[in-house]
């Protein structure tokens, strides 16, 4: 089976500019776009340990009569044949039931607010639960369309950067792109003690293959240190969250990066599995 992403696409110009992203990282991963243009405001999704509903605003709806045309006329621009996907299975009349054996999945910042009420520092509760349930890693697309020439993955050496960096490496495989790794070095560890744990984790044949530059910072705010990352570049990381009925929080450092990068994130949650690894 071919590799897919699935898309939400919204009939708005914010909605182009976030399904030319995924049509982008599509061309580049040589993947399958599979379109889902909504009739209704709500959703299910039924992962292994949750089942998120998902409250789309109505913009989702704009234009519905034309809106599987303007996808269908933007994927093919890009040379890809989009799948569209047609919802069979329902909980209620107006409750579609969406499947989640997909590779990734593209999301903006919220799925279910007014993009007018969104800042670049808020991913909305939906995206975030999620990112924590999914076995697919999930593009956050930047505000406007902007390519990406280069992967950065940030690596703390936790098992969640472990997923980011297997990540990274396959995206890498698959796009060709310079790979970088960024580290905050902290309690008084070693660039040994980070490779020790890279080697461990099965993927050294990774990092010497695709890894060609490592940011590692022994001082300074992370907050300043991250100006050293290239702003054309795609940002992977590994996230996991707290609580079930707040919004869900993930780990400091992520939450910086979020609330302070305009760079597109690919973000691996805590049950991200590589199936074509």
């Amino acid at each position: 089976m071919d590799t897919q992403l699935f898309h939400i696409f919204r009939n708005t110009p914010t909605g182009r500019e976030t399904f030319l992203q995924s049509l982008y990282f599509c061309r580049l991963m040589g993947a399958s776009p599979v379109v889902y243009v909504p009739k209704h405001t709500k959703f299910l999704m039924y992962f292994e340990r949750d089942v998120v509903q998902v409250d789309l605003d109505s913009s989702y709806l704009t234009a519905s009569e034309t809106a599987e045309k303007h996808a269908r006329e933007l994927a093919e621009q890009e040379g890809l044949d989009p799948g569209v996907f047609k919802a069979k299975n329902f909980t209620a009349s107006t409750l579609p039931d969406i499947p989640v054996d997909f590779d990734f999945m593209c999301c903006p910042r919220s799925i279910s607010d007014l993009t007018s009420k969104i800042g670049l520092g808020y991913i909305g509760s939906r995206v975030r639960r999620i990112i924590r349930s999914a076995f697919f890693p999930v593009l956050i697309t930047s505000p406007s369309f902007r390519q990406w020439n280069s992967i950065t993955v940030f690596f703390g050496g936790s098992e969640n950067a472990v997923n980011a960096l297997r990540l990274g490496a396959r995206i890498a495989r698959k796009t060709g792109m310079k790979l970088r790794l960024f580290t905050q070095v902290e309690g008084g560890k070693t660039r040994d003690d980070y490779e020790r744990v890279i080697v461990e984790s099965g993927l050294g044949d990774d990092m010497s293959a695709y890894v060609d530059d490592w940011l590692l910072f022994f001082g300074g705010r992370f907050e300043e240190n991250l100006y050293e990352v290239p702003h054309d570049s795609l940002l992977v990381l590994g996230a996991y969250g707290h609580g079930l009925i707040r919004d869900l929080l993930f780990g400091s450092k992520m939450e910086t990066i979020q609330s302070v990068m305009p760079n597109n994130l690919m973000v691996a949650g805590p049950n991200y599995v590589d199936r074509r690894a």
